[in-house]
């Protein structure tokens, strides 16, 4: 099944209208993980910018497009369960070690099954489909090793949050610049068949 089976015209234009929030979310994510390996953080700061981060990353999947009202149902919830994380994270009396380690596992093991079943819904549209794959592969990984070892030290959960950030923020600008051409792919699609049938 084709591409422009897959997907109708106005719903490739109304996912490649927000692709410069993608784009934005990917930066932000970049810059906030250069940020968690460059700062001497405490736990009770480090707790705080988890919390703003995961509020932020949230809002963003809440606002995100797309393809079908079934993704965008999942955008939303996601994205709900990311801002009450965040909520968590930073209203949590004296936030210690422990607590920090167990809400980030916990959201990056969901982070990551959501990722790979959205993987595989948008496979037949999206050329980067693997991208989200990969993406849900690495998340999963590294909410495990935060519950595996909830009493780590600080620099353990620095090192997951900052590895997280950076490879969600890249992964995000590739596909930012993947939905601008979406409507593009989606007409080359539909003027193959015709091409070909003109050519008969």
């Amino acid at each position: 099944m084709t591409l422009a089976h897959q997907l109708t015209r106005d719903a490739a234009t109304r996912v490649a209208k927000a692709w410069w929030l993608l784009l934005l979310n990917g930066l932000a994510l970049i810059v906030a993980g250069v940020l968690v390996f460059s700062i001497d953080w405490t736990v009770n700061s480090l707790a705080t910018f988890i919390g703003a981060l995961f509020i932020f990353e949230g809002a963003s999947r809440a606002l995100a497009s797309g393809i079908d009202p079934r993704v965008r149902r999942a955008n939303v919830i996601s994205g709900l369960i990311s801002i009450a994380t965040g909520i968590a994270i930073i209203a949590w009396p004296e936030p210690g070690i422990v607590a920090v380690a167990i809400f980030l596992g916990a959201w990056l093991v969901v982070s990551g099954t959501i990722a790979i079943s959205g993987a595989f819904a948008v496979r037949p549209v999206l050329p980067y489909w693997w991208m989200l794959l990969l993406i849900g592969l690495l998340e999963i990984p590294l909410g495990v090793l935060a519950l595996a070892n909830p009493g780590a030290t600080l620099a353990a959960i620095i090192t997951v949050a900052g590895i997280w950030a950076v490879a969600i923020g890249v992964s995000r600008v590739v596909l930012a610049f993947e939905a601008k051409r979406l409507p593009a792919e989606l007409d080359k699609a539909w003027s193959a068949p015709t091409a070909t049938t003109a050519a008969a």
